[in-house]
């Protein structure tokens, strides 16, 4: 969706009778409430003039446009979601964070979009006090998960605690396990993905380990399960990070070509296809997982205050394991 260009247009006599705003959300390639938030913002004239969404035009009417419209600074809110908290004293909390949710704010076309539904919005319906460290648009916020990765997270209650479980990250003492489903058999039992990651330059969502200037990232995995199943081959393993880069597990596995299952955005299929050989009776003709199959599956760390070890595990969540399942039930080997 484009923003509006400053340039005239001219209300010709076909037009008469239109609404402002019907008229010029066409013109313009935005939707009539960001039409409107213009006109509010007098970034829209009629004739030299501020004018109202409701005006209805005569023809022959000149409109200028004065620029985009401008958007009011994001602020955390406190909303009222449901929160599995494996965790909890004065210092931090740990959560089992759900696929889907994202961590803080982020981008959207709407307010909404941006700022609802976020870790961050329960975590300031929860808790009475966060840390401030990160800003006021991440407290508490010491490390991150993916939107659509799911398992343990850390949170910070005071700036005290922000500060030095920040610096137990930083010096690699945090320890965290991920079960991943990765598309094929992996060669190796056991191997290490030493590669820097960087932004992909042609596709700004995506991070990549083939570009140049790279952070450095390090990821151990570890082969649990192969399976053959009707829809192909994939193998189950868990993952050990030294780093926290961004996308990191997600792009070192893609990087050896067994990107995770669900993920699309690093080369897996929406649709995972039943093999045309199978004769598995009553199998579907085709399975999709509608996010990544990546879970934070334990986490291990200091507490700030005591020293105290906390370990902690997470169990893969309902629609893993009974995607899991379908490829291959538990008591086959």
């Amino acid at each position: 969706m484009s923003e509006a260009p400053p340039r005239p247009i001219s209300v010709l006599p076909e037009d008469a009778g239109k609404r402002l705003d019907q008229f010029l959300a066409p013109h313009l390639d935005v939707s009539r409430a960001r039409v409107q938030q213009l006109i509010s913002q007098e970034k829209i004239l009629v004739n030299a003039a501020p004018a109202r969404a409701s005006l209805k035009l005569r023809g022959g009417e000149v409109i200028t446009t004065l620029g985009p419209a401008e958007r009011p600074p994001l602020r955390a809110i406190a909303e009222e979601i449901p929160l599995e908290i494996l965790y909890e004293d004065d210092d931090l909390a740990i959560i089992n964070k759900p696929a889907g949710m994202m961590v803080h704010a982020g981008a959207g076309a709407t307010d909404d979009q941006r700022n609802r539904g976020t870790l961050v919005n329960a975590l300031l319906h929860h808790f009475a006090s966060l840390s401030a460290v990160g800003g006021e648009m991440r407290p508490g916020i010491v490390h991150r998960l993916d939107k659509e990765t799911s398992g343990l997270i850390v949170v910070a209650k005071n700036d005290n605690s922000h500060r030095k479980l920040g610096t137990q990250f930083a010096r690699r003492e945090v320890h965290k396990k991920y079960l991943a489903l990765v598309h094929g058999w992996m060669k190796k039992d056991t191997g290490t993905v030493s590669a820097a990651i960087s932004r992909d330059q042609v596709r700004r969502t995506r991070m990549t380990t083939r570009g140049s200037g790279g952070r450095e990232a390090i990821s151990h995995y570890k082969l649990l399960r192969r399976i053959d199943s009707p829809f192909g081959k994939f193998t189950l393993v868990e993952v050990k990070i030294d780093t926290g880069r961004t996308h990191q597990i997600r792009v070192h596995l893609a990087s050896l070509g067994h990107p995770v299952v669900g993920d699309t955005l690093y080369g897996a299929p929406a649709e995972i296809l039943r093999n045309r050989n199978a004769r598995t009776p009553g199998t579907k003709a085709a399975v999709s997982l509608p996010r990544n199959f990546l879970h934070a599956a334990q986490l291990d760390l200091a507490h700030p205050a005591t020293g105290a070890r906390i370990s902690l595990t997470s169990s893969l969540p309902p629609e893993l394991q009974v995607f899991l399942d379908s490829l291959a039930p538990p008591d086959v080997p």
